[in-house]
């Protein structure tokens, strides 16, 4: 997990702050530095007027530019006349343009990351009819807002639906109005999902608030798992667990936990003949086994020319979901604390083993919110610098280089002060 968080992060940051270079040095103004990482350096070579390195704390990045007010809050200069090549004797468009330049090369990786993963892995869901033939499995989540499994949800927001994923999209789940259709026997019935339900989602793991009810047999064993030892054989279809039928996934995640630390009677079909064979089941409730769930999944995959469409759909959607997100917190429906996370928190979607699909959709969606999140009008962030430039573009006039030095600083304790609140949270969250 950490080594995929490390790379992903390293790009992102890596080609943010090569945007303010680029554009800097496009302009004419003198790049001192440029890090990926914070000090202390650990690795770092000159070329020209510019340092590069790489710096021990991972956390971020930064470019020096002469003459500009930034986090390393450098103003020894500035009461000197400033040079040509300096940032501060610039144009103020030029100023906005190198300050906006992180910002328009994470949109366009976060875009591009987008586009190509559509186009490489295509989509993989399950068809609305496939789920539909035995229904959901609905998690203590979903019973809280008043699903049951086997239940049919047949429409959302009163619109029938193609795939599975439409059932948790933001649209749905960030909506004031949202609610599904649900046949259950041989009713049917509307059901409302809940203002601020996304912040109780939010606590937990969106892909267990719903799933498919779904056969499965029994995928790759753990070498030397109590499975493997008790003769248990990728392929084999359990249909009992001691007196317990089993046919469904969800049966057996919720049936081996009861039998944690003892030795059960697992029931087996193998080439048309019926083994029972006794396991021990360990601490967790598992016996050593991959599953390999038997519903069918559909791969949608498309041309090009349609990727670019729906990818830079997908990637600026993250965006307006981060405002609509950031709308649910302010209104008090979603609680901050169950939406932030920081650098612990993401390094868990990443997941324990490496996916290259998985790896890349994280990181281009992590690119467009590092986009969105330096917009903020925050001093210390670009957001925060291109709101002075566009003031002084409006008033024909500089902030003071004594505000803008107050403001930096102000900025800086707001930004470490929520970096120390996305590490506790993650914190509390592991031990909750």
């Amino acid at each position: 997990m950490a080594a995929q968080l490390l790379l992903g992060l390293s790009i992102l940051v890596g080609v943010h702050e090569a945007g303010h270079m680029i554009a800097a040095k496009y302009f004419g103004m003198r790049v001192e530095k440029y890090s990926i990482g914070f000090p202390p350096k650990i690795w770092g070579f000159k070329k020209g007027e510019t340092e590069y390195s790489i710096g021990a704390i991972p956390l971020g990045g930064f470019v020096k530019i002469s003459g500009m007010i930034d986090e390393s809050l450098d103003t020894k200069d500035l009461n000197k006349t400033p040079e040509p090549w300096e940032f501060r004797a610039k144009p103020a468009w030029q100023r906005l343009i190198v300050m906006m330049g992180g910002i328009i090369v994470n949109l366009f990786i976060g875009v591009l990351i987008s586009i190509f993963v559509l186009y490489i892995y295509g989509e993989k869901d399950f068809a609305s009819i496939e789920v539909n033939k035995k229904g959901i499995v609905a998690s203590s989540l979903a019973r809280k807002i008043g699903l049951k499994t086997g239940d049919k949800i047949i429409a959302v927001n009163g619109k029938p639906y193609d795939k599975f994923h439409q059932l948790r999209d933001a649209d749905v789940l960030l909506s004031d109005n949202s609610f599904y259709t649900v046949q259950r026997g041989d009713s049917v019935f509307d059901l409302k999902i809940p203002v601020g339900f996304i912040g109780e989602l939010s606590k937990s793991d969106k892909e267990e608030f719903l799933a498919p009810i779904s056969p499965f047999e029994v995928g790759n064993l753990v070498p030397g798992s109590n499975a493997d030892k008790a003769g248990i054989q990728k392929g084999d279809k359990i249909i009992a667990i001691n007196d317990t039928q089993i046919q469904y996934l969800h049966e057996l995640l919720e049936t081996l936990p009861k039998f944690k630390d003892q030795k059960i009677n697992v029931k087996i079909e193998r080439a048309g003949k019926v083994l029972t064979l006794p396991v021990q089941v360990d601490g967790n409730g598992r016996i050593g086994f991959e599953i390999h769930p038997l519903l069918k999944v559909q791969t949608q995959y498309y041309g090009f020319g349609q990727s670019i469409v729906k990818g830079t759909e997908n990637a600026f959607s993250i965006i307006t979901n981060t405002v609509r997100g950031f709308g649910k917190i302010f209104k008090g429906q979603v609680n901050a604390s169950d939406s932030v996370s920081g650098p612990l928190g993401i390094a868990k979607q990443y997941g324990p083993t490496w996916d290259w699909q998985r790896f890349w959709g994280l990181t281009g969606m992590l690119s467009m919110v590092l986009a969105f999140m330096n917009f903020l009008p925050i001093p210390a962030l670009d957001g925060g610098h291109v709101m002075f430039l566009m003031y002084e573009m409006a008033a024909r006039r500089k902030p003071s280089d004594k505000f803008m030095e107050v403001a930096q600083k102000i900025g800086m304790v707001l930004l470490l002060a929520l970096m120390v609140f996305a590490f506790g949270n993650d914190i509390f969250k592991m031990f909750k």
